[in-house]
């Protein structure tokens, strides 16, 4: 790379999250002086494009790390565990999008616009929420700042790309199946997705609840710096291609009216907000692909609660829900400032 800049490493560079990583850091100008794609060892030697040249991928291991100054991974959490100690022993700043170290008291979860304070505490790594939260807490954060949420249910209508290319690919052998009047066959999922709803997403703990839904309420909480927030979720799997979305019901210590929670959605960096039901301006998973922001609508009353409000919520979760996040924190950390931004 001729460009002068940070030398940047990227574990799982041939997923989802990784490749659209690439795109981002090319969008906003990121100050990549040179590049690292690493990769399990059935990609080594495949190359992938980025501004302009082709980048070798590399097969990623403990020594991979050696120079780099600044590491994404969003190759899993079992091989975040095994090899991003390394890189910040190598001296790299690790950013995280798996599942491994979010709890961890030590390693601060980050959102730049809800907690951006929060990554100043690191110690060589800083975590990525899950993309669900991540699209959530974006929009509780502007209501707790001015209320105080003190209770939240969410449920999640989860986009199947969210489970991989298998996953996307198995939605679309389904529709083609029913089209032929054939037997849809799940692999990917516990049953066929396709014109279909599965509210499981992760495993099932001994609560009745999955992984994934507490993953919500305990990353919220730490998000939003509030341990006492009451918070239940469903998770849902639905046959859409990409972005999450999220019905929310959140609880605040005094009433905030509709008027005043669009303005407070309104005016948040990174939300936008697309409210005019009457017209049919909601927003919608096919809006928010490829999108940075968030987009809040079906903003009303909770008619069962004094103090509470309904909300509507979608973003595209391989963006903000993970690689635009995971290059956001960097650019906080880093203080690198975006062209033309400002």
């Amino acid at each position: 790379m001729s460009r002068a800049g940070y030398r940047v490493a990227i574990a799982g560079a041939t997923g989802a999250v990784g490749q659209t990583m690439l795109s981002i850091l090319s969008e906003r100008d990121f100050p990549v002086g040179s590049l690292r794609l690493l990769a399990s060892e059935r990609s080594e030697g495949k190359v992938l494009p980025f501004r302009g040249e082709d980048v070798k991928i590399e097969r990623l291991t403990e020594h991979s790390f050696h120079g780099v100054e600044l590491a994404f991974f969003s190759a899993g959490a079992s091989r975040s565990k095994a090899f991003a100690p390394a890189a910040v022993k190598a001296g790299a700043l690790v950013i995280d999008n798996s599942s491994a170290f979010r709890m961890d008291p030590e390693v601060p979860l980050v959102v730049p616009e809800v907690n951006p304070a929060a990554a100043s505490q690191h110690k060589g790594l800083i975590a990525n929420p899950n993309c669900t939260t991540t699209v959530t807490v974006m929009a509780l954060k502007p209501l707790h700042d001015a209320a105080t949420v003190r209770r939240v249910i969410v449920s999640s209508y989860q986009a199947v790309s969210g489970a991989g290319a298998q996953a996307v690919e198995e939605l679309r052998e389904q529709v083609f199946a029913w089209v032929k009047g054939e037997e849809a066959k799940a692999t990917v999922f516990p049953h066929p997705i396709a014109f279909n709803l599965i509210p499981h997403v992760d495993v099932f703990e001994e609560s009745g609840y999955t992984r994934e839904e507490m993953k919500l309420v305990h990353e919220t909480r730490k998000l939003l710096g509030d341990a006492t927030i009451k918070i239940a979720a469903t998770t849902v799997r639905v046959p859409v291609w990409y972005a999450h979305s999220v019905s929310v019901t959140a609880e605040t210590e005094r009433k905030i009216t509709v008027g005043e929670a669009r303005q407070l959605f309104a005016s948040f960096p990174g939300l936008e907000l697309w409210d005019d039901p009457a017209h049919g301006h909601y927003p919608m998973p096919a809006m928010a692909v490829g999108k940075d922001a968030c987009y809040v609508g079906r903003v009303r009353e909770d008619l069962s609660s004094d103090h509470g409000l309904n909300f509507w919520a979608v973003g595209d979760q391989l963006r903000k829900g993970a690689a635009l996040n995971a290059v956001q924190i960097a650019e906080l950390v880093l203080e690198v400032t975006r062209p033309g931004a400002g």
